[in-house]
């Protein structure tokens, strides 16, 4: 679909071009974008502050569609149908590049700048995101205590608690491991879900034996590979979000109440699908 068609040079639009949308569905019906236009509100007269509401509304639609993503990649998995969820796999990751790629716009946003609009946020901040929450636990980083900023919004706060109590990407994952013989750990296979996943010895054999026989497991290996390829990205995000943070406010407390750069560095020492990296030390 072409919505940005060239006009002719003497400034005619080409015969067959539609122009007559009252009974049709036009670009901006089809997208809604009446809605999606009309939804950046400053909450101060500072110009940076529409950059500071689009850079986080944009990131919030590239998150919904992880989750599309990792949700029907996860269920692939889990139902041994693995090589559909490579695709699925593949494009997380190229989502995550614009992610990543957002904070750089971000970061022209100077202190001064900043400050200018700070104190109209109130309390909101970015720790506040149900999405960025509901990707780490779909990632295998669970924390129920994360939940207590969402009790306000009953629903959202049910459907949150539900994904604490559910089996990630990465334990789809092993179950797949499983499905094909290799011997995992019951403890492994039937855990307390709702507890960030720790590292398992029999998980870190099983991705072993795949590595060293790739033509034997190919679909597994290549499982592998997407997986270390979204944990990197995400562990990318996490950084440049930490510098774009640290170039902007210092070490400030960010505006939820949290330590904010020193919070973020945290962040990076839990890392995602833990035996993929410490086997190939093994190797």
């Amino acid at each position: 679909m072409n919505n940005h068609e060239e006009q002719h040079g003497s400034g005619k639009l080409e015969k067959d071009i539609q122009t007559d949308f009252s009974k049709s569905m036009s670009y901006g019906d089809y997208l809604h974008l009446d809605k999606i236009l009309e939804s950046q509100h400053r909450c101060s007269d500072h110009h940076d502050e529409m950059l500071f509401i689009i850079i986080h509304q944009a990131s919030e639609l590239w998150m919904k569609l992880i989750l599309h993503e990792v949700q029907a990649a996860t269920l692939s998995i889990r139902n041994n149908d693995l090589e559909p969820s490579f695709k699925m796999l593949a494009r997380v990751s190229r989502i995550q590049q614009q992610l990543i790629q957002s904070w750089s716009v971000l970061s022209t946003l100077t202190p001064a700048e900043y400050m200018g609009f700070r104190d109209a946020l109130g309390s909101s901040s970015g720790f506040q995101s149900h999405q960025n929450r509901l990707i780490e636990f779909a990632m295998g980083n669970k924390n129920v205590h994360t939940l207590s900023v969402f009790k306000h919004q009953t629903e959202l706060y049910t459907q949150m608690l539900q994904a604490l109590n559910e089996p990630g990407l990465y334990d789809a994952a092993i179950g797949a491991l499983a499905a094909r013989g290799l011997p995992i750990d019951q403890e492994a296979l039937d855990r307390d879900w709702s507890q960030s996943y720790q590292p398992n010895a029999s998980v870190e054999e099983a991705w072993l034996t795949v590595y060293r026989d790739v033509d034997q497991y190919w679909d597994l290996y290549e499982l592998a590979e997407k997986l270390v390829d979204i944990g990197s990205q995400q562990q990318f995000w996490r950084f440049n979000h930490m510098t774009t943070v640290e170039r902007i406010i210092g070490n400030k407390m960010g505006t939820g109440g949290s330590s904010g750069v020193n919070y973020l560095k945290r962040a990076l020492d839990q890392q995602f699908f833990p035996e993929l990296w410490s086997m190939r030390t093994k190797l």
